[in-house]
């Protein structure tokens, strides 16, 4: 069965498809590893080496991997579901196949290995840029090139075969021949005469000065990370902070992932958003902005947690209009998913002057306990019900012609009998 290259297209006459990942788990013990059966038809399809995805597998799983091209067996160690790789696999193609300005997988890696950087061009919409070399993946494609590409080890292993041959100054009239057409070859070798020696258009100009800025760019990002937290929190604060007064809010909730990502600060997200985000009409902000929200928070319980950590903030700053509506804006936190029933337990559990003082912190908790109450007695009900359904598949209704009328019983239900349940799947 084939699925859309970007996943997120639920477009079904969509040109880019793919394979969907079938795994295979073998061995057991300390032993046991995934194969990844049709990794290089999958592959194929991203126009990719399979060595890439299955690495960036290991990479993002903590887990080595193995490659065999010759008898086509690409294993993860450890036990991994198909479903989850798939979805790993999205986050791949995101990163290194999908074009950044028109979302087409019509990309081809380009790869310097004097400067240490990878390039990334569109064929559908030319776009041309530097790939963000922070992920491990990075390294292992710097050091294994796509086989079309200068620096590969094809490439590498002819041009030391020619270069070999040039110095022996032997060999035959049809060596000879191949050597005088290909010494252009490697006199063009130097990736910075390749870079330079293109048009001299003013377009081709512009092109080249666009690559050196955002190489100039992932510098600056790298610079970044090096900094202090605080510093780094500060940084993405002054970044969501721009984008209301520009009044670009409202559609840039991919973005700011993006930078909380790039500054490792993904989890205090929400609590930097509440503060910018929300004031005493809070409850219609949530709704407004439950996207920005969600990026963060979904199966994210550290963001969840500093989520309430901002709300609890938020109710110090306007105290007098929202302390009374504790209960009804953790419920409208809970009903946009952007918080979790455990988490909510969890919180109520312990009274904690992190972001506001003892006293207030246990007057919302206070204020909190009907909806905290709601939720516990809404999760026995829950439980009961599954209960009460396992009895009732026990329950059976006798008609006793004696007394007339119906009872009920509960009976034990019968033992199988294995005789009963043998049977020759040969035979069917």
């Amino acid at each position: 069965m084939s699925v859309n290259v970007n996943r997120s297209v639920a477009d079904q006459f969509y040109r880019y498809k793919m394979p969907r990942l079938i795994a295979k788990v073998e061995g057991k013990g300390n032993g046991i590893k995934t194969v990844i059966v049709n990794m290089t038809d999958v592959a194929k399809a991203l126009s990719r080496p399979p060595t890439y995805p299955t690495k960036f597998f290991g990479c993002e799983l903590g887990a080595q991997t193995q490659f065999d091209a010759k008898n086509d067996r690409f294993i993860v160690n450890g036990s991994h579901e198909a479903n989850k790789l798939q979805d790993m696999l999205d986050i791949f193609i995101r990163k290194f196949v999908l074009c950044p300005e028109c979302d087409n997988p019509e990309t081809d890696l380009h790869i310097n290995p004097k400067k240490q950087t990878i390039g990334n061009s569109c064929k559908a919409c030319g776009y041309r840029g530097m790939l963000d070399t922070r992920h491990k993946l990075c390294t292992f494609i710097l050091k294994n090139p796509p086989e079309n590409e200068p620096g590969s080890v094809k490439e590498k292993k002819e041009k030391k075969n020619r270069k070999k041959d040039k110095e022996n100054g032997s060999g035959s009239g049809e060596a000879g021949n191949h050597n005088d057409v290909d010494a252009p070859v490697v006199v063009d070798g130097d990736d910075d005469d390749e870079d330079w020696a293109e048009e001299t258009t003013e377009e081709a100009q512009r092109r080249r000065m666009e690559e050196i800025s955002a190489h100039a760019k992932n510098l600056t990002l790298s610079e970044d990370l090096e900094k202090t937290l605080e510093e780094r929190v500060n940084i993405f604060y002054n970044f969501v902070k721009q984008k209301r007064e520009d009044g670009a809010i409202d559609a840039a909730d991919k973005e700011i992932l993006a930078e909380a990502e790039r500054l490792d600060v993904t989890a205090m997200g929400p609590l930097i958003l509440s503060e910018l985000l929300f004031d005493e009409n809070i409850r219609d902000q949530i709704k407004k902005y439950k996207r920005h929200f969600l990026r963060f928070c979904v199966n994210n319980k550290k963001a969840q947690k500093y989520l309430l950590g901002g709300f609890e903030c938020l109710v110090k700053l306007h105290q007098a209009q929202l302390l009374p509506r504790v209960p009804v804006i953790l419920k409208d936190l809970y009903d946009a998913d952007l918080v979790e029933e455990d988490v909510i337990l969890s919180w109520a559990e312990k009274v904690s002057k992190k972001y506001v003082s003892k006293e207030l912190a246990k007057e919302i908790h206070v204020k909190a306990a009907p909806f905290v109450k709601w939720l516990k007695e809404a999760e026995e009900e829950s439980e009961g019900s599954e209960e009460e359904e396992a009895e009732d598949e026990n329950v059976e209704v006798v008609y006793d012609s004696s007394a007339r009328e119906l009872k009920v019983e509960t009976v034990k239900p019968d033992k199988p009998d294995e005789e009963e349940d043998y049977f020759d799947i040969d035979a069917i």
